[in-house]
């Protein structure tokens, strides 16, 4: 496990509009996915008909090329659960989220004279997705980029689990993943489908007050290019 080291709604489509029924399939497939990634022990296609307010033929009807792409599978008691293609596509979509990420994390990193980083959720811990370094210090911190963490140690992560609790404000940790090491990080927030927080760690206390509002600005910024 590595770490720091120093140097949505439903759209259904109208009777007798032109795709108004694929419309409505496509929206309600979205939805099942949606369902069945919020549910961690899986759904049965009864309790899934019964949350998208529709009868299980339907279901059936949705699941069926669903699984053909490795989007959704039914385990061994014929539970619906997510499938191995959304990961493929969620490694896929990763470069594009630190791209959106970059040009906030690098003003951030010269703010604060700090690395920052944008970390995300998978499988259950936090993963460094994006770091910049900052360009005029004489020492910073090192964070390598694919390091994982659990959520509930150093700041990136206590930021993403205070997100699902819908508290936007930054969080500050001393030594948590690495000792000496200061961190400041806030969720970002807004952007469907993603639990993520950007944040800062140095290797000398942070003013929380003004690289909180730093850190705070970088949040909304990421958020508001990644929608």
């Amino acid at each position: 496990m590595g770490g720091p080291s120093a140097t949505g709604g439903t759209g259904g489509g109208g009777v007798g509009v032109p795709g108004g029924e694929t419309s409505q399939t496509l929206d309600r497939g979205l939805r099942l996915l949606h369902l069945v990634a919020d549910a961690p022990g899986g759904l049965t296609v009864t309790e899934a008909a019964n949350r998208l307010g529709i009868g299980r033929a339907a279901v059936y009807r949705l699941v069926t090329p669903l699984a053909g792409h490795g989007m959704l599978r039914r385990d061994a008691d014929g539970r619906l659960r997510l499938g191995a293609g959304v990961l493929h596509l969620a490694r896929r979509a990763q470069p594009l989220l630190a791209e959106g990420a970059l040009p906030a994390l690098r003003r951030l990193a010269e703010q604060a004279g700090a690395t920052a980083h944008l970390t995300v959720v998978e499988g259950g811990e936090g993963v460094a997705l994006a770091v910049v370094e900052p360009s005029w210090t004489s020492f910073h911190v090192a964070y390598r980029t694919g390091a994982r963490h659990p959520l509930e140690r150093g700041a990136a992560g206590q930021a993403i689990l205070a997100g699902r609790s819908g508290k936007g404000g930054p969080v500050s940790t001393v030594g948590e993943l690495q000792p000496g090491a200061y961190g400041v990080a806030a969720p970002v927030l807004g952007v469907p489908g993603l639990e993520a927080s950007v944040g800062v760690v140095a290797l000398a206390p942070l003013d929380a007050d003004a690289v909180g509002a730093q850190v705070l600005a970088a949040a909304t910024a990421i958020a508001a290019a990644l929608r």
